[in-house]
């Protein structure tokens, strides 16, 4: 898997673009536990549940099904007055789900693990990217903040930070532009 860092790092790339009216501090704290929720699934670790079930790591809650279930659930939990399936609504049904969805696949770019299981719970096969150059984060905080560790957030600041940064700088540089664009007029 990616580290959290990875993942917060991109849903907070996919916020910003967003950027709607209504981001409020919820907003965000949402869009983390979107980001970050798939990986609920190691518990199923230490209750036995193996690697490779459908409910164990990078299963289900890894699954284009399961982002949608979320997507679907999140704008409610987001903006309570917001009206059910208005035009809003749908929209942030999309992003909760493209947050959660992106867990997977920054997972499937990883160079370790048994791959995702993006159409569980119809299909268990387990993908990855033909291409995988980030490197995978171990489970568990005393693997995590060892060399291990820093050898994972260097990968991450390559092959996530950086394009990340890039989007990130660019989307600022867009509104910049479409700001000067206004205040010239025709």
């Amino acid at each position: 898997m990616a580290s959290a860092f990875g993942h917060m790092a991109v849903a907070y790339a996919m916020g910003k673009t967003l950027n709607p009216a209504w981001a409020t501090t919820r907003f965000w704290v949402l869009t983390v536990l979107c980001c970050l929720f798939p990986d609920a699934d190691v518990l199923g670790l230490v209750f036995g549940i193996p690697y490779e079930h459908v409910w164990g790591h990078r299963g289900l809650t890894h699954s284009i099904l399961f982002a949608v279930f979320i997507g679907l659930v999140m704008p409610k939990l987001a903006v309570p007055s917001l009206p059910r399936w208005s035009s809003q609504y749908g929209i942030l049904a999309v992003y909760f789900g493209l947050v959660t969805l992106s867990h997977g696949f920054l997972d499937a770019f990883t160079d370790g693990g048994l791959g995702v299981a993006f159409f569980a719970p119809f299909d268990a096969t387990r993908y990855f990217f033909p291409w995988r150059p980030i490197a995978v984060s171990p489970i568990g905080l005393t693997s995590f903040f060892s060399s291990l560790g820093l050898g994972v957030l260097l990968s991450e600041l390559v092959w996530i930070g950086i394009p990340v940064a890039c989007w990130l700088i660019g989307q600022w540089v867009a509104k910049k532009k479409k700001a000067s664009c206004f205040r010239e007029g025709p």
